[in-house]
């Protein structure tokens, strides 16, 4: 995304989401103002309320979405992730925040290994707030515009051909690159999000729905116009 100046075309969608705790400030030009609904992942909550106000201040019309596993989500006390969220909703009355189902969770593993073949426990996949951020929104939105996502075969392509290294993060300058931490993700024996498997899986959806895909532009087949 950095570089590509595409913050004005993201801006004019009629509803722009966001993922985890990506920022806007400093990066307008080339990834917008706006958010309208932001997916996040249990493991980036304390990333937020590290900037409790920017993010739930009654300024912020944001809907937030935070996905994790019961262990974090559970509501009697237990749930480490649930407390703290419990814990803003009180300090921001006016926040508009919510947590996904368990039976949410248990629908998006599903989906899992009908599109892979694979159960998510017992191949040791942590699916990504990416994954989940996609099937809700397909869910809800007649039409995707998905800005900054390679396709499956990218890495591979392009690693003989010289690409240009990026960040995984457009916010996080030197950080390790980005086909370096899918790589590093796809293999790994356990805890690993399967990157490049959803992102063959993103390419099958796209020839149901109406989804298309800028910076990269044209990266899965068969994208609908």
């Amino acid at each position: 995304m950095l570089g590509q100046q595409a913050g004005r075309a993201i801006d004019q969608s009629a509803c722009v989401w966001r993922m985890n705790n990506a920022p806007t400030a400093g990066f307008e030009t080339d990834v917008g103002t706006r958010t309208t609904v932001r997916v996040v992942s249990h493991t980036s909550v304390p990333l937020l309320q590290q900037r409790q106000q920017r993010y739930f201040g009654e300024a912020n019309e944001t809907v937030y979405v935070i996905w994790g596993p019961y262990r974090n989500m559970r509501r009697d006390g237990k749930g480490t992730t649930y407390n703290e969220l419990r814990k803003l909703a009180r300090n921001y009355p006016h926040a508009k925040i919510y947590v996904t189902t368990e039976e949410r969770m248990n629908y998006c593993d599903r989906v899992f290994k009908l599109e892979t073949g694979k159960d998510r426990v017992t191949s040791g996949t942590y699916l990504s707030t990416g994954w989940f951020t996609l099937l809700l929104a397909m869910d809800v939105c007649h039409k995707i515009h998905i800005f900054g996502m390679i396709n499956d075969t990218y890495c591979s392509l392009h690693r003989t051909a010289g690409h240009k290294k990026v960040p995984y993060h457009y916010y996080e300058a030197g950080s390790r690159d980005e086909c370096a931490e899918y790589a590093i993700h796809e293999n790994a024996l356990y805890g690993g999000h399967r990157f490049i498997t959803e992102k063959a899986v993103f390419a099958k959806w796209a020839k149901y729905h109406n989804i298309t895909f800028s910076h990269p532009a044209s990266i899965f087949p068969h994208t609908a116009s």
